[in-house]
Parts: structure tokens; sequence; C-alpha cells
């Protein structure tokens, strides 16, 4: 007969034992997901990929620049009896600006008519004596002597009416000079004279600077790299630049894409015909019909030249991807809250976010911060934040530049 002992726990000690247990199991069992290894989730900011269109922008300083730049200044000396501008005028081409005292200009009008009419009498006599003198000359008449010199004085007459003509129609345009309009339609700057004052003919005085505002150019440079990308982009039709004042701001080295572009919205027109081998740079030049003056001569702005468009461009926050030995990667927060490492392929940069070729699909959901703390089939909890709802900006606002890995 087999005899078995049986422990009993004194009733003082089996309350105790059985609290413990109680607070054990408890703390095994709180509400937070677990890991296969018995961790706690690890929290992390998530963001969705999106499907929209997005565009490749290279920026850069570039300056504004009138489409025509007009220096008024005379051609005739006198006093301004009339000024018809005033500083910052709108004007359009044809404008009376200035008045020169004409009268001194007609005097000379009327002194050369003078002139040319007393010759054209003297000219009339001279021929009426050259043709009598010629009948004269054939039967030996009249001194072969006095026959040259009638001929001489007549045709001397006639090189002094060339000049009397020519004096009469100096003097007339002299006093057409009297007279300034604007040569181009534009705005005015500051008038540097005013009704009154005595000018020199030729002064090397301006009298004020007609800049034409609409259309306005934007001059900017760019790496010679970008050469074969801008020029393939001409050949596909109208090339986009968006161009944003820089609030004189001209760090060229700042990064694209830390610029919000307003939709200000110009168009590329001309790109020079050499590289400054100085610089290794091209110059490129855009036009802004400029109707609403949102733009200025003179001006600094930042240029934006859309060199690709993607239409159905898949796109995520960059700060996302990693880098890693096999390349750019992200951790892909699958519907089971497990981490998921997956490699991507960058094609560019929009701004903020980057638009991924392969590996990542729309809706698809990516680790946005905490990547470090991940590893794959890791459990995640998802929390919410600015960074769970992709950001999606106006294309005019994308710039950057391509990824090197992504070349």
């Amino acid at each position: 007969m087999v005899h078995r002992s049986s422990h009993v726990f004194p009733p003082a000690l089996t309350l105790p034992l059985l609290l413990c247990v109680s607070l054990l199991l408890g703390a095994c069992s709180g509400d937070a997901p677990e890991n296969a290894k018995g961790k706690r989730a690890v929290p992390v900011l998530v963001a969705t990929a999106v499907q929209e269109p997005a565009q490749y922008i290279v920026t850069a300083v570039g300056n504004v620049q009138p489409q025509a730049s007009v220096e008024i200044k005379t051609q005739v000396g006198g006093t301004i009896v009339e000024q018809k501008v005033r500083d910052g005028q709108s004007v359009r081409e044809g404008d009376l600006l200035f008045r020169i005292d004409p009268r001194p200009f007609e005097l000379t009008i009327r002194e050369a008519q003078a002139r040319l009419s007393r010759n054209r009498i003297l000219l009339e006599k001279a021929n009426k004596d050259l043709k009598r003198y010629a009948q004269l000359n054939k039967i030996n008449a009249v001194a072969q002597e006095q026959y040259d010199k009638t001929y001489a004085d007549a045709k001397s007459l006639e090189s002094d009416i060339q000049l009397n003509v020519a004096t009469l129609e100096r003097a007339q345009l002299d006093l057409s000079y009297t007279v300034i309009r604007a040569p181009i339609s534009g705005n005015v700057g500051i008038v540097q004279v005013n009704e009154g004052n005595v000018i020199k003919a030729n002064d090397d005085r301006t009298l004020c600077v007609i800049n034409q505002l609409e259309p306005i150019s934007i001059s900017f440079s760019l790496p010679e790299k970008y050469l074969p990308d801008v020029m393939a982009m001409r050949q596909t039709g109208e090339v986009a630049v968006y161009v944003t004042p820089a609030a004189g701001r001209t760090d060229s080295a700042k990064q694209d894409g830390a610029d919000t572009f307003p939709p200000i919205k110009a168009t590329l027109t001309a790109m020079d015909n050499t590289v400054d081998t100085t610089t290794g740079t091209i110059k490129l030049r855009a036009q802004y019909a400029n109707t609403d003056k949102k733009l200025w001569p003179g001006q600094f702005v930042r240029a934006g030249l859309v060199l690709r468009e993607k239409p159905d461009a898949v796109l995520i926050p960059t700060a996302a991807i990693m880098d890693g030995i096999n390349g750019s990667y992200v951790y892909v927060i699958t519907p089971e809250n497990k981490a998921e490492d997956r490699l991507v392929t960058v094609d560019f940069l929009a701004g903020d976010r980057s638009v991924i070729t392969t590996g990542l699909k729309a809706g698809e959901r990516v680790a946005l911060d905490g990547q470090v703390r991940l590893a794959p089939g890791l459990a995640v909890e998802v929390r919410e934040g600015a960074g769970s709802k992709a950001a999606a900006p106006e294309q005019s606002k994308s710039a950057g530049e391509t990824p090197a890995k992504a070349q």
C-alpha cells in the first residue's frame, strides 16, 4: 500500500500567495499588443502611399528683366516747354512725354526754305543763259570761256539746291525731335527733368526710362548637366517655369524644394546658344504675361523649371525611406500591423516627397518614424498624427534633385 504525503499550507499563507499570483498574471495580460518574443508593440507613425501627378523641378536663383527697356534722351537742345509724363506713369506707345521749344527749329526751316527758293530762281536763269550761249557757241558768236563759265554756274546752282534740300530736311527732322513720344508701351521710372529745364543736344542725361512690363522676362541659369533634359523637354512642347520672389535671398545652394511656389506660372522661351565655360551653366529665359504686375524688373526670384512630369506617380514622404546595403528600403505596415521591410526604387524628389517606381503600391502604409526600432515581422502600434496621411502639395510646389541612387 502506497502512502502519499500531502502538504497543506497553513491558512495564514494561502491568501498572500494567491494575491501575488493574481498580480503577476494581471501584469502579463495588459491591453497592448505583443510581439512574438513577448515584447510590447513598437509605436510608429505611418503615412499612406498616394498616386497622383508629380513633377520633377530644378530650381535656381533668377532675375526679372523687362521685355524691353528704353532710355529716353534728347537729340536736340532747347527748353522743355511741356512735360506730360510723371514718375511711375503707365504709358502707351506713341504717348507724348516731353515737348521742347520748337521756335528756333521753325526759324531754321524758314531760312532753309528761303535759300532753296532763291537758288531755284537763280538756277532757272542760269539754265536760260546756258541755252542761249550754247546756240551762240555753235556759230562761234561767243567766247568759249564765257560759255564754260555759264555752264559751271548752272551746275553749281544745281549742287546748291541739293544742299538746300538736305538742309531743309535736316531742319524738319530736328523740329520733329522737339516732340518726344514713348517708343514702347510700359511703365516710366523716375523722371529726371522737369518743365522749364534747358537741355543740350545729345545730352548724356537720361530724361526717363520706360520698361515694358507686359510681358516680362525671367533670366536664370542651370548647371550644364541639365542641358539634355531641358532640350528633351522643349521637344515635347511648352515647358513650365514656376516663379516666386526670393525676398532678397540669393543663396543658390539652398536645397531645391525648400520654397513654396505661388501660382506664378511662366513659360520657357529661350536658351543660350553656348554653355558658359567659366561657370559651367547654361542661361535660360522664361516669359510671364504679368498682367497682374506680380513681377518687377530687377527683382530676384527663384525659378523652378519643370524637367519631367509623371501623371500617375506613387508618392510617399521622403522621411520614410531608409538607405541599406542593398539600396533604398521602407518598412511597410501590413494589415495585421506587422513591419515588413521592402526595397524601393526612387525616381525623383517632389518637394518633401519621393516618387517610387518599384516596390510600393498606392494605398500601402509605410513607417514614417521610429524605423530604427523596427525589424521584419515585428508588431507595431499605429499612432495617428500629421504623418498618418500623405501630404499632397500642389504640383507647383514640387521641386527637387534626382537622387544619385535613382540615376
